[in-house]
């Protein structure tokens, strides 16, 4: 294990006001985010897409690293120019990363419950993915909240293949980010949030923990503590800020150097507001960022709408966007901040 190689990814990845462009979505979310704007989810369109968001002028202020999608890893830039993704990224700053997990499947006998697969071949493809110009990488478990959901065992499954996954990357020199996701999907209060996140982390860090993987050498991303999309009671962002700083405080190790948070389903904006919340009622021992997908992509992808002619108007909404979620993590982010004509 490059250990080195590993802390200095990790540290740059943590830059102050930096946050992490999740560009990994797999064939078909992409191809339902296509659909809904009338775009074919082609090779073609989903390599213009990319190229899209990763030549954004400057895009490394607020930007410290990119997850990208197994297709996006090998992608060359368009009109015969030879030179990939990763390495575009790389020239400007960003370090390029992967998702390697390779989706969820049903959990046998565990009705509405699932298990996230990949990890067959993983050693290899890692090396792999590292030759291809990656340094971090992501696995992602997702874990349902419902009538007698999550089962402990649905939790334990996915704890230790995220742990597996975690002491396979490092061994390859490559930083993981650890990925349990609590779905916003349901009914559930904000306290029921809290319990089950609680519980779920606790029993990924012992998994992580069996599995000899060091703390210091990964990060963390998870979601904030809320109430499910369906709660009649929904919470204001200071109620959110306490809830997921006091569940973190009880379930995290204070070894690990970063939590960056998804945004799991929330709107651009509110995920935003949000964060700020949080980091501006921080006082906490890790670092606290964003790995958001679609809180960052939304406003580009649907100015962009598959045209060249509107490439310039999506990267100043990413980049906007960006910019937003970068002020957050320093606790200044407002509201009058969406007002691009405003000077930030």
């Amino acid at each position: 294990m490059t250990t080195s190689a590993i802390e200095s990814t990790i540290q740059a990845l943590l830059g102050p006001g930096k946050g992490i462009l999740a560009a990994d979505e797999s064939f078909p979310t992409i191809g339902k985010r296509f659909k809904a704007l009338n775009i074919s989810s082609n090779e073609e369109n989903r390599g213009a897409y990319r190229e899209m968001l990763a030549t954004t002028t400057g895009l490394s202020e607020f930007i410290s690293g990119v997850i990208l999608f197994d297709e996006t890893v090998r992608q060359r830039m368009s009109h015969g120019i030879p030179i990939t993704i990763p390495k575009v990224l790389a020239a400007q700053g960003i370090i390029p990363g992967i998702k390697v997990d390779r989706g969820t499947v049903s959990l046998a006998n565990f009705l509405g419950e699932k298990i996230t697969q990949g990890l067959d071949g993983l050693r290899e493809r890692l090396i792999e993915y590292r030759g291809l110009g990656a340094r971090f990488t992501k696995w992602r478990a997702v874990i349902t909240i419902g009538e007698n959901l999550p089962t402990g065992t649905c939790i334990d499954a996915n704890a230790n293949a995220l742990a597996h996954f975690a002491a396979l990357s490092q061994e390859a020199g490559l930083a993981p980010i650890v990925e349990p996701e609590i779905l916003m999907n349901g009914s559930h209060s904000i306290v029921r949030c809290e319990e089950v996140t609680n519980e779920a982390l606790q029993r990924v860090f012992a998994a992580l923990f069996e599995h000899r993987v060091v703390l210091e050498l990964m990060l963390l991303k998870t979601g904030m503590i809320l109430p499910g999309a369906g709660c009649p009671k929904q919470v204001d962002v200071g109620e959110v800020a306490e809830a997921t700083l006091r569940c973190f405080r009880r379930s995290v190790p204070a070894a690990v150097p970063g939590i960056v948070f998804l945004s799991g389903g929330q709107s651009d904006e509110v995920a935003t507001q949000r964060l700020n919340a949080i980091c501006r009622a921080s006082g906490v021992p890790w670092r606290l960022s964003f790995s958001f997908g679609r809180a960052l992509q939304a406003p580009a992808l649907k100015i962009w709408k598959g045209s060249p002619a509107n490439i310039e108007a999506a990267q100043a909404a990413l980049h906007h966007r960006a910019k937003c979620n970068g002020f957050a993590l320093q606790g200044k982010y407002s509201d009058e901040m969406e007002n691009r004509k405003i000077s930030i």
